[in-house]
């Protein structure tokens, strides 16, 4: 599933392409996604000048003079730019044309994504209660160790809920808590202010160096210019049950945590 690392990759790879353009026109091909394309979304968008591209968590808002466009990946969509006129394959459900010669195709095997249309998208009921992005000042270890107090989940799903911090999901939450040196199966209430402090840098480290990189190729993930990502070469820990730990040669054991599979060490997280 496309994480927030491969969500940025995706927004930096379209947004110089579509800012400023103007939309000749919608094709959608089959609405049956997660939650229905709105019939109408053709007329609402076309002859309309996008204005910005932003990421909020694992959404896409394709920000037009008058509406926002909501995109989410899935578990297997991609977005990228294509020449006017190339024809659709299977999977490749909507068409943006632009002025420009270009279009915005959206390709989702699953059919797990979302294309939603919102007047006013911060305030849609699948953004308006989502904790801060992990990235700003507005997330760091205090919330983390304020937030726990009392909690007795594990520490992992506890900083991959979205009212908690936006964005950390398996991958990430997997590599950062190797990296803080924190057992995934810790509940989270007891993890002391320092190491919820490390934990903090760690994730804002992980998710920075994974969008330096383009993300982590995973199954069929491409970014916005085609383009796979690399930060999969560089896993400590995730995918990499039953094999030696990178630092201290351990056997890495995995787990289930929250129906999500957790690979950890033994020997270097505590």
């Amino acid at each position: 599933m496309p994480e927030l690392p491969e969500v940025e990759t995706t927004r930096r790879g379209i947004a110089p392409h579509l800012e400023g353009q103007r939309v000749s026109r919608v094709v959608v091909r089959d609405r049956r996604l997660r939650w229905p394309i709105p019939e109408d979304l053709d007329v609402r968008l076309s002859g309309q000048r996008i204005v910005s591209v932003e990421r909020r968590a694992k959404y896409l808002l394709i920000n037009a003079e008058v509406g926002t466009l909501i995109s989410h990946l899935g578990m297997s969509g991609n977005l990228r730019l294509v020449e006017l006129g190339l024809p659709a394959a299977k999977h490749e459900h909507v068409d943006i044309e632009l002025e420009s010669g270009l279009m915005l195709r959206y390709t989702d095997p699953r059919r797990f994504g979302a294309m939603l249309w919102s007047p006013d998208p911060l305030n849609h009921e699948l953004l308006l209660r989502l904790g801060p992005e992990p990235l700003t000042d507005l997330f760091d270890g205090e919330r983390l160790f304020q937030l726990s107090r009392g909690r007795s989940m594990a520490v992992k799903p506890f900083i991959m809920d979205n009212a908690v911090v936006v964005g950390v999901g398996n991958i990430y939450a997997t590599e950062a808590l190797f990296a803080a040196g924190i057992d995934p199966r810790r509940a989270a209430g007891g993890i002391s202010r320092a190491r919820y402090l490390k934990l903090a840098i760690e994730i804002k480290r992980v998710l920075a160096a994974a969008i330096e990189r383009g993300g982590t190729t995973l199954r069929d993930f491409i970014g916005g210019d085609g383009q796979p990502g690399y930060f999969q070469q560089e896993l400590f820990v995730y995918g990499r049950g039953g094999q030696p730990c990178k630092v201290c040669g351990t056997e890495l054991r995995e787990v289930k945590l929250g129906q999500r599979a957790s690979v950890f060490c033994p020997r270097c997280q505590r």
